[in-house]
């Protein structure tokens, strides 16, 4: 509600009309979930005090709209295909050249084996230089302006690259998203069945989270699975995954971990948030600290990546009805199929 609010005094006082979309850009500001417009925001701001339906409508499409990721795709792509029909345009340009440049020597070579005397020696020569140095020219421009294009298409490729990494990210986190962990538990599985390493999942979730929330704010409750995502990310290998599974559960591919491996990387992680105290940003106050139950499981020929990930959630359920705060791995745990 005090964020509602504040949405509200920041329209009244800056504009335009409280609509649906400035208030969702206003809000998103104001929360700190997303640093990109906020930063454009406040470069508008700079600019003037007072926004236009306009500018909110720039800033939505650009940074809140589900439809924005698709549209740049769209506009790299055809922006791609632009840059490479130049590009066959230059080359063909540059054939034809070097073409009437060889058409030319070979007129020449045909008047030298015809006659030859001092006076047409001379006009040979002459016309020789002439075509050289008109290629040579040909082939500088040409030169230059496939430099160009390469800087072009390098730009593309820098935003496509952009595109298909924020498709795969958690905007909250920055951690990968599930869609980009679905692929990643397919390809670890199919990888380890054929190259016979281990591999281990763990699955990863807040205690009383939603007590938290409750009580503090979702803004607070935000904080929290950042300051986890950070945890997870800063205690875990570079070739290792870490995800948001959704709200506040998250995971971790550990590829050529055995589960002895993934228990001690899972009690790393937990020793790490538990060991961080929570301030509340607005007014310095201590929130006390927050922890973590994880289940581990490892791969098991016959295993997709379904069952894997089931088996670890099973083990994360028994390490949260046994008292939370602990690791739980799949070989602790006795008659599994009774765990659910």
């Amino acid at each position: 509600m005090k964020l509602a609010e504040e949405t509200i005094r920041r329209i009244e006082a800056h504009g335009p009309l409280p609509e649906p979309r400035a208030y969702e850009v206003w809000y998103t500001h104001l929360a700190g979930s997303n640093r990109s417009l906020s930063r454009a925001l406040t470069e508008e701001l700079a600019a003037s005090p007072r926004l236009a339906n306009l500018q909110i409508e720039k800033l939505y499409n650009q940074f809140l709209s589900p439809n924005r990721m698709a549209a740049q795709a769209e506009k790299a792509s055809v922006g791609v295909l632009t840059e490479i029909d130049s590009v066959v345009g230059l080359i063909d340009e540059a054939l034809g050249s070097t073409s009437r440049y060889g058409d030319s020597l070979e007129e020449i070579s045909n008047v030298l084996d015809a006659k030859l005397d001092r006076n047409l020696v001379r006009d040979i020569v002459n016309r020789l230089v002439s075509v050289t140095q008109e290629t040579v020219a040909n082939n500088r421009a040409l030169e230059g302006r496939l430099r160009e294009t390469r800087g072009e298409v390098q730009d593309l490729r820098q935003a496509l690259e952009s595109i298909r990494t924020e498709s795969l990210t958690d905007p909250l986190t920055t951690l990968a998203n599930r869609k980009h962990l679905d692929a990643t538990i397919t390809h670890a599985v199919d990888h380890a069945a054929l190259s016979g390493e281990p591999l281990t999942i763990l699955m990863i979730d807040v205690d009383r989270f939603k007590d938290f929330n409750d009580t503090w704010g979702h803004l607070t409750g935000d904080q929290v699975l950042r300051l986890v995502a950070m945890s997870v990310k800063g205690s875990v290998r570079p070739n290792d995954t870490a995800a948001r599974f959704g709200g506040e559960e998250f995971a971790v591919v550990l590829p050529q971990s055995s589960l002895k491996s993934g228990h001690i990387v899972a009690e790393r992680i937990r020793q790490t948030v538990m060991g961080r105290e929570l301030v509340k940003r607005s007014t310095g106050e201590a929130l006390g600290r927050i922890t973590i139950s994880i289940g581990a499981a490892s791969f098991a020929p016959g295993d997709n990546a379904t069952l894997l990930i089931e088996r670890a959630d099973r083990c994360l359920l028994h390490a949260k009805r046994t008292g939370r705060n602990k690791t739980v791995c799949e070989d602790e745990i006795h008659g599994m199929q009774d765990v659910a």
